[in-house]
Protein backbone atom coordinates (compact mmCIF):
# COMPACT_ATOMS: atom_id res chain seq x y z
CA UNK A 1 0.00 0.00 0.00
CA UNK A 2 1.46 3.33 -1.03
CA UNK A 3 1.63 5.99 1.67
CA UNK A 4 1.98 8.83 -0.83
CA UNK A 5 0.01 9.20 -4.02
CA UNK A 6 1.94 10.31 -7.06
CA UNK A 7 0.73 13.44 -8.78
CA UNK A 8 2.12 15.13 -11.86
CA UNK A 9 3.34 18.51 -10.63
CA UNK A 10 5.24 21.31 -12.28
CA UNK A 11 7.71 21.44 -9.39
CA UNK A 12 10.22 18.61 -8.74
CA UNK A 13 9.32 15.55 -6.69
CA UNK A 14 8.43 15.34 -3.02
CA UNK A 15 11.94 14.48 -1.83
CA UNK A 16 13.61 17.47 -3.47
CA UNK A 17 10.97 20.01 -2.47
CA UNK A 18 10.76 18.71 1.12
CA UNK A 19 14.53 18.81 1.48
CA UNK A 20 14.72 22.35 0.15
CA UNK A 21 11.86 23.38 2.46
CA UNK A 22 13.58 22.00 5.55
CA UNK A 23 16.92 23.52 4.53
CA UNK A 24 15.37 26.93 3.83
CA UNK A 25 13.40 27.02 7.09
CA UNK A 26 16.47 25.90 9.03
CA UNK A 27 18.66 28.65 7.60
CA UNK A 28 16.07 31.41 7.85
CA UNK A 29 14.19 30.49 11.04
CA UNK A 30 15.43 27.57 13.11
CA UNK A 31 19.17 28.27 13.23
CA UNK A 32 18.84 31.97 14.21
CA UNK A 33 16.29 31.14 16.91
CA UNK A 34 18.44 28.28 18.17
CA UNK A 35 21.44 30.61 18.35
CA UNK A 36 19.37 33.06 20.37
CA UNK A 37 18.40 30.40 22.91
CA UNK A 38 21.94 28.94 22.97
CA UNK A 39 23.46 32.36 23.75
CA UNK A 40 21.08 32.74 26.69
CA UNK A 41 22.31 29.48 28.24
CA UNK A 42 25.45 31.35 29.24
CA UNK A 43 23.43 32.80 32.12
CA UNK A 44 22.61 30.89 35.25
CA UNK A 45 18.95 30.48 36.15
CA UNK A 46 19.15 33.15 38.87
CA UNK A 47 20.90 35.57 36.53
CA UNK A 48 18.31 34.91 33.83
CA UNK A 49 15.40 35.52 36.21
CA UNK A 50 16.94 38.69 37.64
CA UNK A 51 17.59 40.00 34.13
CA UNK A 52 14.14 39.40 32.69
CA UNK A 53 12.26 40.49 35.83
CA UNK A 54 14.08 43.75 36.51
CA UNK A 55 11.61 46.62 37.11
CA UNK A 56 12.66 48.46 33.96
CA UNK A 57 12.29 45.29 31.88
CA UNK A 58 8.86 44.48 33.34
CA UNK A 59 7.73 48.03 32.57
CA UNK A 60 8.87 47.61 28.96
CA UNK A 61 6.90 44.33 28.69
CA UNK A 62 3.79 46.11 29.91
CA UNK A 63 4.22 48.94 27.41
CA UNK A 64 5.06 46.69 24.45
CA UNK A 65 2.56 43.88 24.85
CA UNK A 66 -0.18 46.08 26.29
CA UNK A 67 0.09 48.62 23.48
CA UNK A 68 0.28 45.86 20.87
CA UNK A 69 -2.87 44.24 22.27
CA UNK A 70 -4.79 47.53 22.24
CA UNK A 71 -3.62 48.34 18.71
CA UNK A 72 -4.57 44.86 17.46
CA UNK A 73 -8.07 45.17 18.95
CA UNK A 74 -8.54 48.59 17.35
CA UNK A 75 -7.35 47.26 13.99
CA UNK A 76 -9.63 44.23 14.28
CA UNK A 77 -12.67 46.50 14.67
CA UNK A 78 -11.92 49.25 12.21
CA UNK A 79 -10.05 47.01 9.78
CA UNK A 80 -13.21 44.95 9.27
CA UNK A 81 -15.19 48.14 8.67
CA UNK A 82 -12.65 49.36 6.11
CA UNK A 83 -12.62 46.00 4.33
CA UNK A 84 -16.44 45.90 4.31
CA UNK A 85 -16.70 49.37 2.78
CA UNK A 86 -14.10 48.60 0.12
CA UNK A 87 -15.88 45.39 -0.92
CA UNK A 88 -19.57 46.22 -0.60
CA UNK A 89 -19.72 49.87 -1.72
CA UNK A 90 -18.77 51.68 -4.91
CA UNK A 91 -17.79 55.33 -4.56
CA UNK A 92 -15.47 57.83 -6.26
CA UNK A 93 -11.86 57.33 -5.21
CA UNK A 94 -12.43 53.77 -4.01
CA UNK A 95 -9.29 52.49 -5.73
CA UNK A 96 -7.23 55.27 -4.18
CA UNK A 97 -8.50 54.39 -0.72
CA UNK A 98 -7.79 50.72 -1.41
CA UNK A 99 -4.21 51.59 -2.41
CA UNK A 100 -3.73 53.76 0.69
CA UNK A 101 -4.39 50.73 2.88
CA UNK A 102 -1.10 49.23 1.69
CA UNK A 103 0.88 52.41 2.37
CA UNK A 104 2.22 51.23 5.77
CA UNK A 105 3.65 48.18 3.95
CA UNK A 106 5.73 50.29 1.55
CA UNK A 107 6.53 53.25 3.80
CA UNK A 108 9.87 52.95 5.65
CA UNK A 109 9.26 52.65 9.37
CA UNK A 110 11.55 55.57 10.20
CA UNK A 111 9.61 57.81 7.81
CA UNK A 112 6.33 56.71 9.41
CA UNK A 113 7.67 57.45 12.89
CA UNK A 114 8.96 60.91 11.99
CA UNK A 115 5.70 61.73 10.22
CA UNK A 116 3.54 60.67 13.17
CA UNK A 117 5.76 62.50 15.65
CA UNK A 118 5.63 65.67 13.55
CA UNK A 119 1.85 65.60 13.12
CA UNK A 120 0.98 64.74 16.73
CA UNK A 121 3.64 66.81 18.51
CA UNK A 122 2.32 69.72 20.65
CA UNK A 123 2.93 72.14 17.77
CA UNK A 124 1.99 69.71 14.98
CA UNK A 125 -0.97 69.86 12.63
CA UNK A 126 -3.14 67.66 14.86
CA UNK A 127 -1.32 67.92 18.17
CA UNK A 128 -1.90 71.66 18.48
CA UNK A 129 -5.67 71.03 18.63
CA UNK A 130 -5.37 68.14 21.10
CA UNK A 131 -2.91 69.80 23.48
CA UNK A 132 -5.38 72.44 24.84
CA UNK A 133 -7.74 69.59 25.80
CA UNK A 134 -5.04 67.78 27.75
CA UNK A 135 -4.58 65.04 25.13
CA UNK A 136 -0.91 64.31 24.56
CA UNK A 137 -0.08 61.81 21.83
CA UNK A 138 3.55 62.29 20.88
CA UNK A 139 6.15 61.06 23.38
CA UNK A 140 3.56 59.15 25.43
CA UNK A 141 2.26 55.54 25.49
CA UNK A 142 -0.70 56.80 23.45
CA UNK A 143 1.73 57.61 20.65
CA UNK A 144 3.02 54.03 20.79
CA UNK A 145 -0.51 52.68 20.35
CA UNK A 146 -1.03 55.07 17.45
CA UNK A 147 2.14 53.93 15.68
CA UNK A 148 1.31 50.25 16.22
CA UNK A 149 -2.21 50.81 14.89
CA UNK A 150 -0.81 52.54 11.82
CA UNK A 151 1.54 49.71 10.89
CA UNK A 152 -0.91 46.91 11.74
CA UNK A 153 -4.07 48.02 9.92
CA UNK A 154 -3.20 46.51 6.49
CA UNK A 155 -2.80 43.04 8.01
CA UNK A 156 -6.42 42.97 9.15
CA UNK A 157 -7.87 44.59 6.02
CA UNK A 158 -6.04 42.33 3.57
CA UNK A 159 -6.90 39.23 5.59
CA UNK A 160 -10.61 39.95 5.95
CA UNK A 161 -11.22 41.51 2.52
CA UNK A 162 -11.06 38.28 0.43
CA UNK A 163 -13.44 36.54 2.83
CA UNK A 164 -15.99 39.36 2.55
CA UNK A 165 -15.75 39.11 -1.25
CA UNK A 166 -16.70 35.43 -1.04
CA UNK A 167 -19.75 35.98 1.18
CA UNK A 168 -22.85 35.70 -0.97
CA UNK A 169 -25.22 38.62 -0.64
CA UNK A 170 -28.09 36.19 -1.23
CA UNK A 171 -27.46 34.68 2.22
CA UNK A 172 -28.06 38.04 3.86
CA UNK A 173 -31.14 38.62 1.72
CA UNK A 174 -32.48 35.19 2.65
CA UNK A 175 -31.97 35.94 6.34
CA UNK A 176 -33.82 39.22 5.91
CA UNK A 177 -36.69 37.46 4.13
CA UNK A 178 -36.93 34.98 7.00
CA UNK A 179 -37.47 37.84 9.44
CA UNK A 180 -33.96 38.49 10.75
CA UNK A 181 -33.03 42.08 11.47
CA UNK A 182 -29.62 43.56 10.62
CA UNK A 183 -28.06 42.65 13.97
CA UNK A 184 -29.28 39.05 13.75
CA UNK A 185 -28.00 38.76 10.18
CA UNK A 186 -24.64 40.10 11.24
CA UNK A 187 -24.47 37.84 14.28
CA UNK A 188 -25.81 34.61 12.74
CA UNK A 189 -24.73 34.84 9.08
CA UNK A 190 -21.81 37.22 8.55
CA UNK A 191 -19.81 37.12 11.79
CA UNK A 192 -19.29 33.31 11.96
CA UNK A 193 -17.79 33.37 8.47
CA UNK A 194 -15.53 36.35 9.22
CA UNK A 195 -14.37 35.24 12.67
CA UNK A 196 -11.44 33.00 11.56
CA UNK A 197 -10.05 35.70 9.27
CA UNK A 198 -10.52 38.36 11.96
CA UNK A 199 -8.52 36.26 14.42
CA UNK A 200 -5.82 35.75 11.78
CA UNK A 201 -5.64 39.48 11.11
CA UNK A 202 -5.52 40.13 14.84
CA UNK A 203 -2.61 37.71 15.26
CA UNK A 204 -0.66 39.24 12.38
CA UNK A 205 -1.31 42.78 13.60
CA UNK A 206 -0.30 41.88 17.16
CA UNK A 207 2.89 40.11 16.07
CA UNK A 208 3.86 43.02 13.80
CA UNK A 209 3.27 45.53 16.59
CA UNK A 210 5.30 43.59 19.16
CA UNK A 211 8.33 43.50 16.87
CA UNK A 212 8.05 47.08 15.60
CA UNK A 213 10.94 49.42 16.35
CA UNK A 214 11.58 52.09 13.72
CA UNK A 215 8.22 53.86 13.69
CA UNK A 216 7.84 53.79 17.49
CA UNK A 217 11.10 55.23 18.80
CA UNK A 218 10.41 58.60 17.15
CA UNK A 219 7.01 59.08 18.75
CA UNK A 220 7.40 57.13 22.01
CA UNK A 221 9.68 59.50 23.91
CA UNK A 222 11.63 56.43 25.10
CA UNK A 223 11.34 57.29 28.78
CA UNK A 224 12.28 54.32 31.04
CA UNK A 225 9.37 52.92 33.07
CA UNK A 226 6.91 55.05 31.05
CA UNK A 227 7.23 54.78 27.27
CA UNK A 228 10.20 52.48 26.65
CA UNK A 229 9.46 49.47 24.45
CA UNK A 230 11.23 46.14 24.85
CA UNK A 231 13.00 46.17 21.42
CA UNK A 232 14.59 49.49 22.39
CA UNK A 233 15.72 48.00 25.69
CA UNK A 234 17.33 45.12 23.79
CA UNK A 235 19.16 47.60 21.55
CA UNK A 236 20.31 49.49 24.66
CA UNK A 237 21.78 46.33 26.18
CA UNK A 238 23.55 45.50 22.92
CA UNK A 239 25.10 48.96 22.89
CA UNK A 240 26.32 48.26 26.43
CA UNK A 241 27.82 44.94 25.19
CA UNK A 242 25.44 43.02 27.46
CA UNK A 243 24.73 40.36 24.84
CA UNK A 244 23.50 37.75 27.30
CA UNK A 245 21.05 40.17 28.87
CA UNK A 246 19.77 41.21 25.43
CA UNK A 247 19.24 37.61 24.33
CA UNK A 248 17.52 36.76 27.63
CA UNK A 249 14.94 39.51 27.12
CA UNK A 250 14.58 38.50 23.48
CA UNK A 251 13.85 34.92 24.54
CA UNK A 252 11.06 36.12 26.83
CA UNK A 253 9.54 38.09 23.96
CA UNK A 254 9.89 35.06 21.68
CA UNK A 255 8.23 32.72 24.19
CA UNK A 256 5.40 35.17 24.90
CA UNK A 257 4.75 35.66 21.19
CA UNK A 258 4.65 31.89 20.65
CA UNK A 259 2.16 31.45 23.48
CA UNK A 260 -0.04 34.26 22.13
CA UNK A 261 0.00 32.77 18.63
CA UNK A 262 -0.79 29.32 20.05
CA UNK A 263 -3.84 30.67 21.88
CA UNK A 264 -5.00 32.53 18.77
CA UNK A 265 -4.55 29.42 16.61
CA UNK A 266 -6.69 27.43 19.05
CA UNK A 267 -9.32 30.15 18.86
CA UNK A 268 -9.15 30.00 15.06
CA UNK A 269 -9.70 26.24 15.17
CA UNK A 270 -12.71 26.72 17.42
CA UNK A 271 -14.09 29.55 15.27
CA UNK A 272 -13.91 27.37 12.14
CA UNK A 273 -15.91 24.67 13.88
CA UNK A 274 -18.37 27.33 15.02
CA UNK A 275 -18.70 28.64 11.48
CA UNK A 276 -19.26 25.13 10.10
Amino acid sequence: MKLFKHHNNVLPGFGITLGFTIFYLSVIVLIPLSALVFRTTGLTWSEFVSTVTAPRVLASYKVTFGSAMIAAVINSIFGVLVAWVLVRYRFPGRRIVDALVDLPFALPTAVAGITLATIYSPNGWVGRFLEPHGIKVAFTPLGIVLAMTFIGLPFVVRTVQPVIEEIEVELEEAASCLGANRWQTLQRVVFPVLLPSILTGFALSFARAVGEYGSIIFIAGNMPMISEITPLLIITKLEQFDYKGATAIACVMLLTSFLMLLVINLLQKWSRRYAD
